[in-house]
């Protein structure tokens, strides 16, 4: 099969090389996939840098996002057949940047009917990090206001949506006037355009003076400190990552003067705290999808041979929605 591998760390475009690897074989527990649909994410850059919190051996295959269709199963595997549409992430060292993959079959899941195989791929790590963030971390709540960071981005796109489906008042800030249109076609109630804007004055301004009760903020650096600037009183500012590349320090004498709270998610750990969860949220997504209130925006389909220029200008802070490789 043909997969794009990373045999040395640096920026995708330089480090990935498509190469003819042999086809994976599932061992106990473990199903064989089609790759239909590979999403883009940022880890997906970090790890390719060496910056991220998980590091691969090399040489690996990148890409932790897929809709996939089952080819063949493990042993000790049931529940699933042939042909079976899943959603999940795959098995290291075998990545979604491929044509074919290995998932746990514990932790893979069913695709919603909803979504084509592209949207499917793009579904996973958007809204679980979405609604662990939002409903379960920071309890947002109907009526309260949300300010989303980077919200034409993927994780952003997926935060909107899920407030709008809390009963939220969300406040979206993109940058550039297309991004700002696409924030405003997902049902922001207010589009911030942070090259034109300051998003600090226009959330005290239609907040009354009050700030946002909670805050998406998976920028970091800067933006978390002048979130700082209009958080509500009891507000909870959720720290998701840091694109931005700069880590900040927090002032928590300010937390404590404002009395807000700083609420990190590390949703990866549920895998291993408390899976259950997972599987729950993902019931309660599949719900939210045949209802209509949410759907990822995917901006761009591209082929397998194309994932180092996708993952750059995902990494160049080019992307709207998600990118999605259909192998």
């Amino acid at each position: 099969m043909r997969a794009w591998q990373v045999t040395e760390l640096g920026e995708p475009r330089d480090v990935l090389r498509l190469a003819e690897v042999p086809d994976p074989e599932p061992g106990p527990g473990q199903l064989l996939v089609r790759v239909l649909g590979a999403a883009t994410n940022f880890p997906d850059i970090l790890m390719c840098r060496g910056g991220y919190q998980v590091k691969p051996a090399l040489p690996y295959t990148p890409g932790i996002e897929l809709c996939g269709q089952v080819v063949a199963a493990g042993d000790g595997v049931t529940g699933f057949a042939p042909g079976d549409r899943v959603v999940g992430g795959p098995v290291a060292p075998t990545g979604a940047y491929a044509e074919l993959a290995l998932m746990n079959a514990a932790t893979a899941l069913p695709a919603p009917d909803g979504l084509d195989d592209a949207e499917a791929a793009a579904f996973y790590v958007t809204y679980q990090t979405g609604w662990f963030g939002l409903y379960r971390r920071a309890a947002l709540q109907a009526g309260e206001t949300l300010l989303v960071h980077a919200a034409a981005g993927g994780v952003g796109s997926g935060a909107v949506q899920l407030g709008k489906a809390a009963g939220a008042r969300v406040i979206g800030v993109a940058g550039g006037p297309a991004k700002a249109e696409a924030v405003r076609a997902l049902g922001a109630d207010v589009v911030i355009d942070r090259h034109a804007q300051d998003f600090v004055a226009v959330v005290k301004e239609v907040t009354d003076g009050r700030g946002a009760d909670v805050i998406y903020d998976s920028v970091g650096g800067d933006t978390y400190t002048r979130s700082t600037k209009c958080i509500a009183f009891e507000g909870r500012i959720l720290i998701i990552g840091f694109a931005g590349g700069t880590i900040q320090s927090a002032a928590l004498n300010h937390a404590l003067i404002k009395n807000y709270a700083i609420v990190g998610l590390h949703w990866g750990l549920y895998q291993s705290k408390n899976p259950q969860l997972i599987k729950d949220c993902h019931a309660r997504l599949t719900k939210l999808v045949a209802d209509g209130a949410i759907k990822p925006l995917v901006s761009q389909r591209l082929g397998l041979e194309e994932v180092p220029a996708g993952l750059q200008r995902l990494a160049a802070g080019e992307t709207v929605g998600r990118i999605v490789f259909t192998p």
